[in-house]
């Protein structure tokens, strides 16, 4: 049954029931790889000037594999990090409490968020695709609510093996960017990603759309780069955001992180929408 999303708000102000509903948990070992490398990489400052390097995996799914993943990889940037894996599911969490260790543990609950403290990040995957897309600004200020100054909310989707990852990024006040992520040679066009986005874009990718002008827009430079698939699908896929940088789209980040088959755009550039005269 889908929760609708004045339930999802008003359960804010009630105590000792999670907020939210079980997911398939469907998990996989490495699958949240591509995010976590970018936790790891050009969002690693947020961590490593936290007052309290305090982190949340939400709705980790039937296995705990990712959030134990999660810990080892945040430690190497901040190895006092606190992670604790959150799922509204109570057998979950009981199997999941035989991998606790300092700095790592389990708990019942949801988007309320049932742990002490304001994390720096929060990581919800897969989550929220299971819900209405009217659901998610409700379910998106419950979790930004909680988090710490400087803190970051992530709300991705990927597929079973995590070689098509999207995410938004969110702080306090609201989305910052969306960020894809896919491996070289497992797509024809960068558009074969749009299954994956994340529940508040997967409907809009249709005309008159800033998500479907973007996603043209990507399939155009890619394919204007392929002179360049000489040399590899990396300097193909590097061609194609200097190219959608200089048509004048809010690309973050740079070269380092697109040879990774990564790519952030602004939010501004795909929100949902009808563009205005001026957008990207």
């Amino acid at each position: 049954m889908v929760q609708k999303a004045e339930r999802v708000y008003s359960a804010r102000t009630k105590s000792g029931k999670p907020v939210g509903n079980v997911t398939r948990g469907t998990t996989n070992p490495n699958r949240m790889r591509r995010l976590d490398r970018w936790l790891t990489g050009p969002q690693a400052w947020r961590l490593r000037r936290a007052a309290d390097p305090f982190v949340v995996d939400l709705g980790y799914g039937a296995s705990p594999a990712t959030a134990v993943e999660l810990f080892d990889r945040l430690a190497v940037v901040r190895p006092n990090v606190r992670v604790a894996g959150i799922e509204i599911e109570p057998e979950r969490v009981t199997a999941a409490k035989a991998l606790e260790r300092p700095g790592l543990s389990f708990h019942v609950g949801g988007f309320e968020l049932p742990v002490p403290g304001r994390p720096v990040m929060v990581r919800a995957f897969n989550v929220l695709r299971q819900y209405e897309e009217a659901d998610v600004a409700a379910i998106w200020r419950l979790v930004q609510d909680r988090l710490a100054p400087g803190g970051l909310f992530i709300d991705g989707t990927c597929d079973e093996i995590g070689r098509r990852v999207t995410w938004v990024a969110l702080d306090a006040e609201g989305p910052l960017s969306l960020s894809f992520s896919m491996r070289f040679g497992g797509f024809l066009l960068p558009s074969d990603i749009a299954e994956r986005l994340p529940k508040v874009l997967i409907h809009r990718n249709v005309p008159g759309e800033r998500i479907h002008d973007f996603l043209q827009a990507m399939d155009k430079a890619w394919l204007e780069s392929a002179p360049l698939a000489s040399y590899g699908n990396r300097q193909r896929w590097t061609g194609m955001c200097r190219s959608l940088l200089g048509a004048g789209w809010p690309i973050r980040d740079g070269p380092s992180r697109w040879r990774l088959g990564e790519l952030t755009v602004g939010w501004a550039a795909v929100a949902p929408g009808k563009p205005d005269r001026g957008d990207s």
